[in-house]
């Protein structure tokens, strides 16, 4: 008897045990101010230090995984992020020779999240050169990503990409994945639509760039052409809106945009200069032996002229920011990353909201405790 009354209250503490690890578990699905996992709340991963960020910190990949590849990205969420929250995604990709936390730290959206209410996804490619091979991983990554915000919710689709990676988000945006995504395109170093003039500074020293890495250098990359004149509408058979930016010794832009003729925008203004006091946070330490003023220096304070070509049509922007004295690897400023992010947030948006995209179906339910 006594024994039956044993494996009685056995069962009956299991039986309460298994109740509480249900609302344990149920409770961290629901965890306030998390998104895929993520604490929005908890300080980014992988930041780097105001200076000498180590490169074992560089190179990091992400923490969260893209469970169909199986490859791994940084997520990035503002504080106090809660479901249903109207949000602005960025899609950010790496230079040739690059990592994500690269260039999370290169140009650190994840330092001006809170303000303008960022989701931001930093992927890497395996290859560390962005190719054809990498279209499925990204839509994977935005489907993932949007389908858990829910597609109502992102006010703006921003794609944006440094060197290699702005030439990359070239070539997608008007694929018939991207092409009813994305509402702003930031193109740092990575080709600007429409005419520059080279500053002849000793850019890029001719060979692919390795960046903090100290590893052997990835494959090069083909060169990828804009249209040339003729061969379709400035900047694709879509539209976006379209910030610009570089180092005055890689390139000055044209006082001209086809996409500003394109959208109706009034002729180019100078705006106020942005100062920096504070330096970036990388650079490549891999071409200081010597460097040269066209590939980039040490980090330091900066100066940006910025040119805006106003009244643009639909609410469209077009914009030119020239970082003065500076040229392709010296990680950007705080105060001229603001500025970007600020006006990509004040552009026309809503083209994920309104188009004709669909998230994925919901994860099954989870199985019974016996796999019924």
């Amino acid at each position: 008897m006594r024994r039956l009354a044993t494996f009685i209250r056995n069962i009956g503490l299991a039986a309460a045990g298994l109740v509480a690890f249900g609302a344990g578990a149920a409770a961290a699905q629901t965890a306030p101010h998390t998104l895929l996992g993520i604490d929005c709340n908890a300080p980014a991963v992988w930041h780097c230090p105001d200076a000498d960020c180590p490169s074992a910190q560089i190179t990091q990949e992400g923490t969260t995984v893209e469970m169909k590849s199986r490859r791994p990205f940084f997520l990035d969420c503002p504080k106090d992020y809660h479901p249903g929250e109207k949000v602005n995604v960025v899609l950010a990709l790496h230079g040739a020779g690059s990592y994500g936390n690269w260039q999370r730290n290169y140009f650190p959206a994840i330092d001006v999240k809170d303000k303008y209410r960022l989701v931001i996804i930093t992927p890497n490619s395996p290859t560390r050169v962005w190719s054809e091979a990498d279209d499925e991983y990204l839509h994977n990554l935005v489907d993932l990503v949007v389908g858990t915000l829910g597609k109502e919710n992102v006010e703006r689709f921003i794609l944006a990409g440094h060197s290699q990676g702005g030439l990359t988000s070239n070539r997608i945006i008007c694929t018939d994945y991207f092409k009813d995504k994305v509402d702003v395109r930031i193109s740092l170093s990575g080709g600007r639509v429409g005419p520059t003039t080279p500053a002849g500074r000793g850019f890029g020293a001719g060979t692919t760039p390795v960046y903090k890495s100290g590893g052997p250098p990835p494959p090069a990359a083909p060169p990828r052409a804009f249209p040339p004149a003729g061969a379709g509408p400035a900047g694709g058979a879509c539209d976006y809106s379209f910030i610009f930016s570089n180092g005055e010794y890689e390139s000055i832009p044209a006082a001209t945009s086809p996409l500003a003729d394109k959208f109706g925008c009034a002729a180019r203004e100078q705006l106020p200069d942005i100062i920096d006091p504070k330096a970036g946070y990388v650079w490549d330490s891999s071409r200081q032996d010597p460097g040269t003023d066209g590939w980039g220096h040490y980090p330091k304070s900066g100066r940006t002229q910025v040119f805006d070509f106003p009244h643009c049509k639909d609410g469209r922007v077009v914009a030119d920011f020239v970082k003065m004295q500076k040229g392709h690897t010296e990680g950007y400023e705080p105060n001229v990353t603001d500025a970007i992010i600020g006006m990509a947030v004040k552009a026309k948006g809503g083209k994920i909201a309104k188009g004709a995209w669909s998230p994925p179906p919901p994860p099954p339910p989870p199985r019974g405790l016996f796999g019924d």
